[in-house]
């Protein structure tokens, strides 16, 4: 019988490490599936639609909102995010699990989602907030006034640190991305989410029966 996918929410104030996570994760498991989010931003260099995300217009992004095609949206210096429930479902009931690389408002939609009960949220922590504001100058994506407001904006997203099931401190992407395997790994073999174990004790018991005979 197959196992019914999980919802993973990986969310960091930018800069900590968890896109970068979310790659390596994919990375040692081919079997998840990335959530590409949809947004109103344009795209970067070297972003491909339906790759690093689906860029709508905001009329079209409006749309799917108002139609309940949106798991969980979110503006967010200026443009809207959010992740299409359809591709969600669909992986759950194949028995696949889904990465996503959300913010934290994100993340609190999907828990209180008729999907919540799926869900395994973590949080990522950067080692000082010096070292975060650090990474955010080296990625060289961002001018200063735009690195003033992400680093604004990082107070607020780490506030919400204890709402998550597990908070990693990303001090080594290695040993993170150990833990994170490990994480994942063991919330796989909870026992409800093992569809075929009744079964399968309802079985060795019937051997006892057979035994004593």
């Amino acid at each position: 019988m197959i196992r019914r996918g999980l919802l993973i929410i990986l969310s960091s104030p930018s800069g900590a490490g968890k896109s970068t996570l979310a790659k390596r994760l994919m990375a040692w498991d081919d079997s998840l599936r990335f959530s590409v989010s949809a947004t109103t931003r344009p795209p970067r260099e070297g972003e491909v639609d339906g790759r690093e995300y689906d860029f709508r217009s905001h009329d079209a992004f409006a749309e799917m909102i108002a139609a309940g095609e949106m798991l969980e949206h979110a503006e967010v210096f200026g443009n809207y995010y959010g992740s299409p429930k359809g591709p969600v479902v669909a992986a759950m009931e194949a028995g696949r699990d889904t990465l996503f690389d959300i913010d934290w408002q994100g993340g609190q939609q999907v828990r209180n989602s008729s999907l919540g009960k799926d869900v395994i949220s973590i949080f990522i922590l950067p080692p000082s907030i010096a070292e975060l504001e650090r990474r955010l100058r080296t990625r060289g994506q961002d001018s200063d006034a735009v690195i003033t407001d992400r680093m604004r904006k990082s107070r607020d997203e780490i506030s919400h640190w204890a709402e998550y099931d597990y908070v990693l401190i990303n001090d080594d992407l290695d040993v993170t991305e150990q833990r994170l395997q490990s994480i994942i790994s063991g919330e796989r073999l909870r026992r409800d989410r093992q569809p075929g174990l009744n079964d399968f004790v309802r079985n060795l018991n019937a051997e006892f029966e057979q035994f004593r005979a």
